[in-house]
């Protein structure tokens, strides 16, 4: 079965930085394109990165672009969210999501919280 693993949120001061990973098992990791997406409590969740399967490319929400890096490591099967200059606003659960077979398959989550 597919399995998303997330890992590396915390407690973090304004400004500070964050390396999220999410490792990947039960698929064929260099197949698929994954994303970053977060839900603060009483909001939707949202998209915050993606990348091709290669890594060729990736897309980012505009309120993300110039702070936060998505990348991957196929051979690890593991995809990262580097997070800069965090904010308070960025204060959420991010989730790992690959779309696959017609369906999403999320991760259980990582807590980010950015307290000043």
């Amino acid at each position: 079965q597919v399995q998303l693993v997330e890992s590396g949120g915390g407690l973090v001061q304004p400004g500070g930085s964050l390396r999220l990973s999410c490792a990947a098992s039960g698929f064929i990791f260099s197949a698929y394109a994954m994303s970053w997406y977060r839900q603060a409590p009483g909001k939707e969740r949202e998209l915050v990165a993606s990348i091709t399967n290669g890594g060729g490319y990736s897309n980012y929400a505009d309120s993300m672009k110039g702070r936060f890096t998505i990348s991957r490591d196929n051979a690890k099967r593991t995809v990262y969210l580097q997070m800069n200059s965090l904010k308070p606003d960025d204060t959420a659960v991010y989730y790992c999501k690959v779309w696959m077979l017609g369906r999403d398959y999320w991760g259980q989550g990582t807590q980010v919280t950015v307290s000043s």
